[in-house]
């Protein structure tokens, strides 16, 4: 499914979602005039691709529609996780399809394209609004919609291998440097502090869950530590180029201790079945950084949690936090609006859960007809 997506999201980038991101200065999409790419790929005098237009101006945009090809992908394959072995293939490649183009691109416009979002100075340096609130909202709704797996929570679903996972969080850990260092869009001081906040917000993170895991369970795991790192890699995101590395500290540890919960406590009180807690993880870690920035980010006053500035056109921590909240809150209505409607559409053409005998034999050999092991 990640690899559809990767490829799908690709050619919807390029096809229509840079236009709807970037293509226009209105408040709530950018409309179609950068559809197909279209006056992208000209050379100017000197024979050269145009550079981007605005502020940073100094590298052709089509740089910036390959970097922001990489969040449109993301952002719909972090849902993946939190209806895995539920959804039908096709259902969801029609619904990522759909949803990127209706939800993902707007969103992504009102943030970084010159929206309404980034004209009230709301903080999001690599996408804690636009990649994880977002994600991990729809991914609430999906799985709500399509159900439990069958069996949950009775029967024992424990992570299929343990070693994979911990590969799969270190790839993350260091390809988030990529995000969040790489959105400074220069090898200048704004990437090496972003790089260096991440860092400490996923270590402090991964503490902070290690530690209250080992206080409620009498065991630390490393499952846990993983999923700790994540949820600071998370929280940062938005923050990256505006709190300080003891600003991230603290962020970080709020972070961890604060999905821990969603992902045990607030999970098993609300009875939703996320398999992966992309909610408990990207929608929480991601409101938590992207409201604690809010406050981090003053330039002065919070002593060594002093951060860097506030966002643009903002001079107090009132106004930061009230475009923080604003974000939040809009991206979490819109996109669990947004959400429910695609999928109602999706289910009355396609349906969308897979049946009982295709969920209990596995979806690879039904669906695919293939394994993940010929022994």
């Amino acid at each position: 499914q990640c690899f559809a997506i990767t490829a799908l999201m690709s050619v919807i980038w390029i096809l229509v979602g840079y236009s709807i991101y970037a293509g226009g200065d209105g408040a709530f999409w950018g409309g179609l005039d950068k559809a197909f790419l279209n006056g992208l790929h000209q050379l100017n005098s000197e024979g050269k691709l145009e550079l981007a237009s605005g502020a940073k101006s100094t590298y052709p945009e089509m740089l910036d529609v390959m970097f922001q090809m990489t969040f449109a992908i993301i952002t719909p394959a972090l849902m993946v996780g939190a209806f895995a072995e539920r959804m039908k293939f096709s259902s969801m490649l029609v619904f990522m399809a759909l949803w990127s183009i209706l939800v993902y691109a707007p969103i992504a416009h009102w943030v970084w394209g010159g929206g309404w979002l980034g004209d009230k100075g709301i903080i999001d340096f690599a996408g804690g609004t636009v990649v994880h609130i977002n994600a991990g909202v729809a991914g609430l709704v999906a799985c709500i919609m399509l159900g439990k797996r069958t069996g949950y929570p009775n029967t024992m679903m424990s992570p299929h291998n343990l070693g994979y996972t911990l590969m799969g969080a270190a790839i993350l850990w260091v390809g988030w440097f990529g995000f969040n260092a790489g959105s400074a869009v220069a090898a200048n001081e704004t990437a090496v502090i972003a790089m260096l906040v991440t860092q400490v917000a996923a270590a402090a993170a991964a503490l902070g869950w290690m530690f209250f895991e080992w206080m409620h369970h009498g065991k630390p795991s490393a499952l846990g530590i993983a999923s700790g790192a994540v949820a600071g890699l998370v929280a940062i995101t938005p923050a990256a180029a505006n709190v300080s590395p003891m600003g991230a500290l603290l962020l970080g540890f709020a972070s961890g201790i604060g999905c821990f919960y969603a992902s045990t406590k607030l999970k098993r009180l609300l009875g939703y079945d996320d398999s992966l807690d992309v909610f408990g993880v990207h929608a929480i870690g991601g409101i938590i950084g992207a409201i604690g920035v809010g406050i981090l980010c003053a330039p002065s006053g919070l002593g060594v949690f002093s951060g860097y500035g506030f966002g643009a056109g903002v001079n107090s921590v009132g106004q930061q936090l009230s475009a923080q909240l604003l974000g939040v809150g809009s991206t979490v209505l819109y996109t669990t609006v947004m959400t429910v409607i695609i999928l109602t559409v999706v289910k009355m053409l396609l349906g969308l859960r897979v049946t009982d005998e295709q969920e209990t034999e596995g979806l690879d050999i039904t669906l695919h007809d293939e394994r993940g092991y010929n022994l």
